[in-house]
């Protein structure tokens, strides 16, 4: 019998939409973690970061953002999600509302994303999660 606390042999894939931002720093932490903790049970994971969720993209925004007093910053828990495997998506179409030039974009983001592949993620995935 197979323990049920770990992945079986199939390889899966999980997709995280991160809609939550700044205005709601306690919900920040979490998808980055959980991320990290799939990454190393060897699922491949994207975060997807859209609406509000994009302006943690921004440079400056992550480093001074705790989901709760005196932890951890966001971007720390960025960090440890991309050290673990995780794969990390900005969505181009918020980046004007939400003032974010591509200079602006800090170096974790593997890629400026178009809806389309968040579309296709979300399709071709095992699992999807939003926060």
């Amino acid at each position: 019998m197979s323990d049920p606390h770990y992945l079986d042999n199939e390889e899966k894939s999980v997709v995280i939409v991160m809609t939550s931002g700044p205005a709601t720093p306690q919900r920040c932490a979490t998808p980055f973690y959980l991320g990290a903790i799939l990454a190393s049970m060897d699922a491949r994971v994207s975060i997807f970061l859209t609406m509000e969720g994009s302006l943690l993209a921004k440079e400056g925004v992550a480093e001074g953002l705790t989901a709760m007093q005196g932890g951890k910053t966001i971007l720390q828990f960025i960090r440890d999600a991309k050290a673990a495997g995780v794969r990390l998506h900005l969505c181009r179409p918020a980046m004007p509302g939400y003032e974010i030039a591509d200079g602006d974009v800090i170096d974790e983001v593997d890629e400026i994303s178009s809806a389309g592949t968040l579309a296709d993620l979300i399709l071709s995935c095992d699992k999807s999660m939003f926060f």
